[in-house]
């Protein structure tokens, strides 16, 4: 279950540059690099990157943000009304973040508070019990998969209505839940201030996973076991610890 959203993770490379840019594409030679951004003090950004977006610190070494990625075999583009480049790239950060956030759950939550119940009907008692998720992708009911998957399309698919809705006035990351307008079932209601703040707080959230997610997957493709039966040790003290008035290590 968890492999099937972290292998939506794969094209997440390029939305690591975390900018607004102008109205206007450019490609990487034709653009001015700013020395001495927030982000890399002793090194220098495009000056596509100036501050607009929430998280954008002038963090693009390469150039991503220069690029013309939103016209790039991209179906949904239109010529006049569409995100930016660097929007389109925002966008992608934001989808990519997300599914990564939902990951590292994903990796953590059983071996902390334990897995679905099976059934002998529907794939056998034991058929959520793996907590390696590179196993239990063979273990889980195949129906179970197809959720996932369909789970994963609709919120896609909302995406990607309101992609071709607000054209050139997209509002970055909106699938219709939470947003200004949106289903919102928390009620939620923020000043505008505060939801810029809310914004800056989700891309934090969206990169650290991204990162974290990656050294789970690293981690898990090596050992072949879950987190938390790996760090379960280094918090268990050893035997003569527990001996009262015993402060020495065996053999001493």
């Amino acid at each position: 279950m968890k492999v099937a959203a972290i292998t939506l993770l794969v094209g997440s490379a390029a939305a690591f540059a975390p900018a607004l840019s102008g109205k206007a594409s450019t490609a990487l030679s034709a653009n001015n690099f700013i020395e001495g951004t927030k982000a890399l003090p002793f090194g220098s950004s495009p000056d596509t990157l100036d501050g607009s977006l929430p998280g954008d610190v002038g963090f693009d070494p390469i150039g991503f943000s220069t690029a013309p990625f939103a016209s790039f075999n991209n179906p949904l583009y239109v010529e006049g009304n569409f995100m930016t480049d660097v929007e389109w790239l925002r966008e992608a950060e934001l989808a990519h973040g997300r599914i990564a956030q939902l990951a590292v759950v994903g990796f953590i939550w059983p071996g902390l508070f334990g897995t679905f119940p099976g059934s002998d009907e529907f794939g056998g008692v034991d058929a959520y019990s793996e907590l390696n998720p590179f196993k239990a992708i063979s273990t889980v009911p195949e129906s179970a998969l197809y959720q996932i998957i369909a789970g994963a399309a609709w919120f896609e698919y909302q995406r990607v209505i309101r992609i071709r809705k607000q054209g050139a006035n997209r509002v970055l990351g909106d699938i219709g839940i939470g947003y200004p307008g949106g289903w919102n079932p928390l009620n939620l209601n923020y000043s505008p201030e505060e939801y810029a703040e809310k914004q800056v707080q989700e891309i934090k959230h969206c990169r650290l996973a991204m990162i974290g997610v990656f050294g789970l997957i690293c981690q898990a493709a090596n050992s072949g076991t879950d987190v938390i039966s790996q760090l379960s040790p280094a918090f268990a003290a050893p035997e003569y610890a527990s001996k009262a008035g015993y402060f020495l290590p065996q053999g001493i």
